[in-house]
C-alpha cells in the first residue's frame, strides 16, 4: 500500500548517508520516526530491530507474519517482537512491499546461491557482525543476529510456495518510514550483494533520517 509522508527532511533531527556495504546502528526512541530512503533505487536494506534495554527481545518475522496474516510489509504493518510486543509501525511507504522471508546474504549462502568462488565476497551478515563488534555499548554479539526485514527487496512467492529473487520494485527516491513503539536499536546492513537482481547488480547508498515525536 502506497502512503506518502508529511514529514520534511529539513526538519529531521538526524540525517546520515550509508554507503553500499556499510552498516547503520543507532538507537531510536519511542515516538521517534525513522525513514529509510532508497536514494538511487532497487537497493536492499537488510534490517534488524532490538529492544534497547534488553536486546534479547527483537523483531520476530514469525510473530509479525502471524499477527498481520501477510508475508509482506507495507504501510500500517506493525512489527512484533519475539515477546509478542509491538516494536514499530510502518507509517509511510512509497515502495509498497517489503520482504520478510528472503533472509540476509552471508558468505556461506553466496556459495550456495551463486558459486564457490563467491564466498569471499562481502555480505550483510559480515556487516552486522562488524556492527555489534564495534558497538560494545549495546552488549550484543553474533548470537543476537537473527531473521531480518529486507526493505525494498523483491522476493516473490511462486504458486508452489517457493521463494524467488527478482528485479527490485523500488526506485530512486522511494522510502519507508517507521515510528517506534518502544526504545529500539536499529541495525541495518546496506546490502553489498553483487550477484542478486534485486538491486540490479549495483549496490548503492541509502539515507537514514530521524524525526522527534510530532
Amino acid at each position: 500500500m502506497i502512503k506518502e509522508s508529511n514529514l520534511l527532511a529539513e526538519q529531521a533531527v538526524y540525517r546520515e548517508t550509508v554507503g553500499a556495504g556499510d552498516y547503520y546502528m543507532r538507537p531510536l526512541k519511542r515516538g521517534q520516526t525513522v525513514r529509510i530512503h532508497d536514494l538511487e533505487g532497487n537497493q536492499a536494506a537488510d534490517t534488524l530491530f532490538y529492544r534497547e534495554e534488553d536486546p534479547s527481545e527483537r523483531y520476530s518475522a514469525i510473530d509479525t507474519i502471524r499477527e498481520q496474516g501477510n508475508v509482506y510489509l507495507t504501510a500500517d504493518s506493525i512489527l512484533i517482537s519475539n515477546e509478542g510486543n509491538p516494536m514499530l509501525q510502518i507509517v509511510a511507504d512509497t515502495c509498497g512491499r517489503h520482504d520478510t522471508l528472503g533472509g540476509a546474504c552471508a558468505t556461506e549462502s553466496n556459495t550456495v546461491r551463486y558459486a564457490l568462488e563467491k564466498k569471499c565476497m562481502h555480505a550483510c551478515r559480515d556487516s552486522w557482525l562488524l556492527a555489534v563488534t564495534e558497538n560494545e555499548q549495546f552488549g550484543m554479539s553474533k548470537r543476537d543476529i537473527t531473521h531480518n526485514i529486507n526493505f525494498f527487496m523483491n522476493v516473490p512467492i511462486t504458486p508452489e510456495g517457493k521463494l524467488t529473487f527478482a528485479d527490485g520494485i523500488s526506485g530512486a527516491g522511494k522510502y519507508v518510514e517507521l515510528v517506534a513503539k518502544m526504545d529500539v536499536i536499529v541495525l541495518i546492513s546496506n546490502c553489498p550483494q553483487l550477484n542478486n537482481p534485486c538491486n540490479a547488480f549495483n549496490p548503492t547508498p541509502i539515507e537514514i533520517l530521524i524525526w522527534d515525536q510530532v
